[in-house]
């Protein structure tokens, strides 16, 4: 049985999916997952879409040694940023993914919304490259494994009009008497 980082409150209204070994850089995966993280899942296609055509961009806020910068990072309130296609392709498909596993489950996929994302580093695969005077140095890819939540949205229960009971204490209520009396 594989285990989750983030179990969901609520296992009938939640579907789960998961990749793992996955040969995409970790750091710009977390950027993307950290920044879908609670949108509604129409949402977050589409800005993944337009991270794809260069329209949006991806902040850069944890990993961003070296980042360049992208006004249309200001939105987000930062200044550096990117667009990870094959990070943004990894993800994307396995929304798609926890959205069919939804709609095996019947859940409503309108409501769905990415309420847990999880990307972690999985082990290094080692190459190497060859450099100037016969020396070598290692060559290192850094894998992701990535786990999704979507969650259906639960309906808001407006709040009972319940009348507050006042208590008064002793010297509080002879007082309403008394002005009641006058």
């Amino acid at each position: 049985m594989v285990r989750y980082a983030a179990t969901p409150a609520n296992p009938a209204k939640a579907s789960k999916s998961r990749g793992s070994y996955l040969r995409v850089h970790f750091k710009n995966t977390h950027e993307v997952a950290v920044t879908v993280k609670g949108m509604k899942l129409s949402k977050a296609y589409a800005y993944l879409n337009n991270v794809t055509e260069h329209k949006q961009v991806i902040p850069f806020r944890r990993f961003n040694g070296g980042v360049g910068r992208a006004s249309q990072a200001k939105e987000f309130g930062t200044t550096q940023g990117r667009w990870p296609v094959k990070s943004v392709k990894f993800i994307t498909d396995l929304l798609k993914n926890a959205e069919s596993n939804a709609e095996a489950k019947g859940l409503n996929v309108e409501e769905l919304y990415i309420s847990s994302i999880v990307v972690n580093q999985a082990p290094k695969h080692r190459r190497r490259t060859y450099r100037a005077h016969g020396r070598i140095n290692p060559f290192m890819s850094s894998p992701s494994h990535i786990e999704v939540v979507l969650t259906e949205k639960d309906e808001v229960v407006p709040r009972a009009d319940d009348k507050k009971v006042v208590k008064l204490n002793a010297r509080q209520l002879a007082r309403n008497a008394r002005l009641a009396r006058a």
